[in-house]
């Protein structure tokens, strides 16, 4: 037993783990010595190659490769749907690769090429993530959430005749530990206190703890820390990634702000569409580079404009926003000022999670908004639902089957339903009773499948049962049938393919020519709001980037959606 204490010791290994709490045997010590060892002959302690992946015949990663360094940041840069999270699932085990198929290519850990198919697989290898979605359990204390799977306890009578799952857990060294954990990150707080509660800048600070307590800790993955987090919390995160990073652990670090880049990584690798574009080391490169990486396809554009430019007049204002604000989870709107003008085809983009979804939302009505809205002149009343529609305002959701859909009802039902309760369309009086004009519900659903290209058996099939895409249009149609003056669309393309795509944005385009319907267009495609929108308004953080022009530069694009450019078009 003497001997075992020592080899535990001169190792520094944790001789409990998991629920199970079985001693590390003395072949496994060898093996993490051995494992050492290689770390130190080996040029990287992560070398992902060739990385492919499918989801139901939809690839989403195609070739890629990542290489990290020990005790080096590498941020991991890429749009939304560049492929991060996911290859960041592969590298962490998680059950949503294995379960559809696992993925091409291959893993080395310190230069040995290695099998992770479960989160605890990773850890055992020295992998730690602090996820985007908190993994805390809110009514554990502090001290429990960091030391989860790794208790520790002392034998007792009981124990030693039924077994170590019968031995009383060590609260004072298990509290011990997450005061340690907790000092080295300076986050001043009780460990005993429940974590049900707390802010959620804390929370993210207690994960990183956790992972901090882990021992054989070869390489650590920040998804997108900062993005809860205050303008302190973020600096003084950035100060406690840093001396990680100081003790040899290396650090994959994903985020889409630039500065923070510049600030504290050594390197980075770039994606995007789900391809490997670039690896850099950031003493070489810049902001600007770094955006139009992200942003820098060839832009072609998905519908073909006529017109170049249009002369807009400024004066005539359908939508004016002042200090608005909007408390929707995860979208908030932090005090946005804004004109659109009437017959304008007006897009709004930004990163997700950093409010554009949120403006059409509290115009809705469907979250709490403040601060003043305009409509033609007439001031909106961001207190009453419905009092959008009484100001002939449509709004395709971007939540389809939660806000935008009946799934029971058929899709004709769908389609009118809206216009039947605010307008009084499709109804007939009879005997001062009124009754729904089948005839006139069915041709105009007919008309929608037609105009739309609805894939469906036809017009009294449950809408639940298309496709998403199809629902998509479904929601469109019925936002048409309201004839409405202005009309807000979040990303009315999402889950439909390129052909579709091409019809829905053409048919936007016509309703603002033809009718002269304002349209407000919220996306997270770039190349969906440069193909038709007049101007475009970039929000990050909440508040109004910039406004840009869709020929501008695809570097103007990146930096302006990792919050870079102030509104004049000036780099910070």
């Amino acid at each position: 037993m003497a001997a075992m204490r020592a080899d535990l010791k001169d190792a520094s290994l944790r001789s409990v783990f998991c629920q199970g709490r079985f001693w590390v045997s003395r072949r496994r010590l060898v093996k993490q010595r051995n494992e050492v060892v290689h770390l130190e002959n080996s040029q990287y302690v992560l070398e992902m190659d060739n990385i492919t992946k499918e989801y139901y015949g939809n690839r989403v990663l195609n070739g890629v490769r990542l290489r990290v360094k020990p005790g080096e940041i590498h941020a991991l840069m890429g749009e939304n749907g560049a492929g991060k999270s996911t290859l960041m699932n592969i590298l962490f085990g998680m059950p949503v690769i294995h379960s559809t198929g696992g993925f091409e290519g291959n893993v080395k850990i310190a230069g040995q090429e290695v099998n992770i198919d479960s989160p605890v697989k990773a850890m055992e290898l020295g992998i730690g993530m602090v996820h985007q979605e908190f993994m805390l359990i809110p009514g554990f204390t502090v001290t429990e959430n960091i030391k989860i799977g790794r208790e520790i306890s002392t034998p007792n009578l009981v124990s030693r005749v039924v077994g170590r799952s019968m031995e009383t857990l060590d609260f004072e060294a298990m509290a011990a530990d997450a005061r340690k954990a907790l000092k080295k990150i300076g986050l001043q707080i009780e460990e005993y206190v429940k974590v049900a509660g707390l802010p959620v800048g804390y929370m993210q600070f207690i994960e990183i703890a956790r992972e901090i307590d882990k021992t054989g800790m070869k390489l650590m993955v920040f998804d997108e820390p900062t993005a809860v987090l205050t303008e302190s919390e973020a600096a003084r995160l950035l100060e406690v990634m840093k001396k990680i990073a100081s003790q040899g652990i290396a650090i994959i670090f994903i985020t889409h702000r630039l500065d923070e880049v510049m600030e504290v990584a050594d390197s980075m690798t770039v994606l995007r569409d789900g391809e490997f574009v670039a690896y850099k080391e950031i003493r070489d490169t810049s902001a600007a580079e770094i955006a139009e990486l992200m942003i820098g396809r060839k832009m072609e554009k998905l519908v073909d404009v006529s017109e170049d430019h249009r002369n807009l007049d400024d004066n005539d204002i359908a939508v004016r926003f002042r200090d608005y604000r909007v408390d929707m989870p995860g979208e908030q709107v932090k005090g946005v000022n804004l004109d659109i003008c009437r017959g304008e085809i007006f897009g709004i983009g930004g990163l997700a999670g950093q409010g554009k979804l949120g403006i059409p939302n509290g115009v809705m009505g469907l979250y709490p908004a403040e601060g003043e809205v305009e409509i033609n002149g007439q001031k909106l009343d961001l207190s009453k639902l419905g009092e959008a529609l009484r100001h002939k305002i449509a709004f395709v959701s971007e939540d389809r089957k939660a806000v935008g859909l009946l799934l029971d009802e058929s899709i004709e039902r769908n389609v009118v339903f809206s216009a039947m309760q605010t307008n009084s369309k499709f109804l007939k009086n009879i005997l001062g009773m009124k009754f729904l004009d089948t005839a006139a519900s069915r041709k105009y659903a007919e008309e929608m499948v037609q105009l739309l290209d609805i894939r469906c058996t036809g017009v009294k099939q449950k809408t639940g049962s298309l496709s998403g895409g199809n629902q998509q249009k479904v929601c469109l149609a019925r936002a048409l049938a309201l004839e409405p003056d202005i009309l807000f669309v979040s990303e009315p393309t999402r889950g439909i393919d390129i052909g579709a795509k091409k019809l829905v944005l053409e048919h936007l385009t016509r309703l603002n020519r033809e009718m002269g319907m304002t349209v407000v267009i919220v996306s997270s495609e770039l190349v969906e709001l440069r193909s038709i929108s007049d101007r475009i308004a970039i929000i990050s953080d909440g508040k109004l980037a910039c406004i840009l022009n869709p020929d501008d530069s695809d570097a103007n694009f990146g930096l302006a959606m990792a919050g870079a450019l102030e509104k004049g078009g000036e780099s910070r």
